[in-house]
């Protein structure tokens, strides 16, 4: 698990500011304006700074303490127990609250763009409780990150909220996207809602070369669906959404999380979406993140893992026999039959990652997604266990 803030000691900065980590290899190769950079003259790295290089316009200096810097020039300096911050990382300065956040880790798989905390829907495992605040500042912060994020990063998630309320703000971010990093795949986490009335899924025919929706849908009825996002026509609204998006030619990820009453009818959720949305590109069935308004509702909501295998494998088999691309989200291996294991992905964000001194043993620990770091006992499958002398198919 790693940290995404911390405390840290600082001077010079006049405001909030998103900056770029460099060494001196970031610097010679010239792909960012050396004004939204900090030059790191950490230990080593600072015995390679000359004073000609550090009079360049940087926009500060992380340091180990606050003399490496030159004087009259803004500084940062993180603890050495706190945010982990290496080269091409880009972060957040916050002299206000003399904290700083990481916005992008290099080599990160899970870097995320968050959009907004608002949101239509008031989900009953919301893993991030919505907030009605104005936010659309976020629209040229996030703008602002997208150009800090190297070229050859593999995978974005824009999430929320509610991305689609900040209307044509989200546009904007995604066409940021297409100008700074075209060959970046863009996954927006959606409802979907929008999409028939609001925020017309033709509004984003073209925004970008390799950008995909996914969208939740939790039950082959309304008043399901709508119980679980805690809204009146949200079914309905989603289905249009997913229709709309269709029309428009875009990509669609079904989302599936696995609570206990959406457990219950989960094959005739996944004939349904065989029979309504045979279009989509990839389902995913989830396990539940137990935070947020989770742990509020965890009575009605956790379903052993171990304890749902017969309609997991029967949903699953069904997609996977139809040519519907199909993967299990946030499950240990281990809660899993072995003939469910090809569609098993590692998912859960390398921040909020973690396994219990159980998987300390098995053998296919480096193939498993572990759980959410958050897990509590009550949360933790009892099928929990090293496993022995057995190796993943290759074949999904």
């Amino acid at each position: 698990m790693h940290a995404l803030d911390t405390k840290a000691a600082m001077g010079g900065w006049t405001g909030p500011t998103l900056v770029k980590v460099a060494h001196l290899s970031d610097f010679a190769a010239g792909q960012f304006p050396i004004e939204r950079m900090v030059l790191d003259l950490r230990t080593q790295q600072g015995q390679l700074a000359s004073a000609a290089l550090a009079a360049l316009p940087w926009a500060g200096f992380l340091v180990d303490e606050s003399g490496q810097a030159p004087g009259g020039r803004p500084w940062v300096a993180l603890p050495k127990d706190g945010l982990a911050v290496a080269a091409g990382d880009a972060i957040e300065v916050r002299p206000e609250t003399h904290k700083v956040a990481r916005r992008y880790r290099r080599g990160g798989k899970n870097n995320i763009l968050f959009a907004t905390e608002r949101c239509n829907s008031f989900c009953v495992m919301c893993s991030q409780p919505p907030r009605d605040i104005q936010d659309d500042w976020r629209v040229q912060h996030l703008c602002g990150l997208v150009e800090l994020i190297d070229r050859d990063t593999g995978q974005l998630t824009v999430t929320g909220g509610e991305p689609t309320l900040l209307g044509q703000g989200l546009r904007r971010v995604i066409e940021h996207c297409a100008t700074h990093l075209p060959q970046t795949h863009i996954q927006v986490l959606t409802n979907g809602r929008s999409f028939g009335k609001g925020t017309p899924a033709a509004t984003f025919a073209a925004p970008h070369p390799s950008l995909i929706w996914a969208v939740p849908l939790y039950a082959d009825h309304y008043a399901l669906h709508d119980y679980i996002v805690q809204s009146s026509g949200a079914f309905a609204e989603t289905v249009r959404g997913l229709y709309a998006l269709e029309e428009a030619r875009q990509r669609i990820e079904i989302r599936v999380v696995l609570v206990k009453p959406i457990v219950a009818r989960l094959p005739e959720l996944a004939r349904f979406i065989y029979r309504n949305f045979p279009f989509v590109e990839h389902i995913a069935l989830m396990g539940t993140e137990p935070t947020g308004f989770a742990k509020a509702h965890r009575d009605e909501l956790w379903v052993d893992p171990v304890d749902m295998q017969m309609e997991l494998s029967e949903a699953t088999e069904f997609l996977s026999a139809r040519d519907l691309s199909v993967s299990l989200f946030n499950l240990p291996l281990c809660t899993l039959p072995k003939p469910l294991w090809p569609f098993a992905k590692q998912s859960i964000s390398d921040w909020k990652q973690r396994y219990l001194p159980a998987c300390d043993a098995c053998e296919v620990r480096k193939q498993c997604g572990g759980l959410f770091a958050w897990v509590t006992p009550e949360w933790t499958s009892r099928s929990i266990h090293p496993i022995e002398g057995t190796s993943l198919c290759a074949s999904h």
